[in-house]
């Protein structure tokens, strides 16, 4: 079993930033791919981003790219999700995840990963 405590998030003006942080204990860190996910009410489940469990490889969903920053701690068993220029539109409850392997190579399925974090709601006011 991994257990993920999250933590960060909260409310934040149009425009501004939040670091959400994800503490993984139970076993090996670098045993797991690690991602983040959103969902928004009445939305479906949306992938955000993902690291390897080197932390070489990082991917992100389309409309992150280039304002979200995926980053893991393999010393610290902590992955972070720096979001900066934050839309409302980015208002959701966040979930970071852990995954052995990813779903037939994509990092975006969340059937790639096993467990979960309790979430952690991002409100951005415009």
């Amino acid at each position: 079993q991994v257990q993920l405590v999250q933590s960060g998030g909260g409310l934040v003006q149009d425009g501004g930033s939040l670091r959400l942080s994800c503490g993984a204990s139970g076993r090996t860190f670098t045993n797991y791919n690690m991602g983040w996910f959103r969902q928004a009410p009445g939305k479906e489940r949306e992938f955000v981003a993902a690291i390897s469990k080197g932390g070489a490889r990082t991917d992100y969903g389309a409309s992150m790219k280039g304002r979200f920053t995926v980053s893991r701690d393999n010393a610290n068993n902590t992955v972070f999700l720096q979001m900066n220029s934050l839309k409302p539109e980015d208002t959701a409850v966040y979930h970071c995840a852990a995954g052995a392997a990813w779903y037939w190579g994509d990092y975006s399925d969340p059937r790639g990963y096993d467990y979960w974090g309790q979430g952690t709601q991002v409100t951005v006011s415009s």
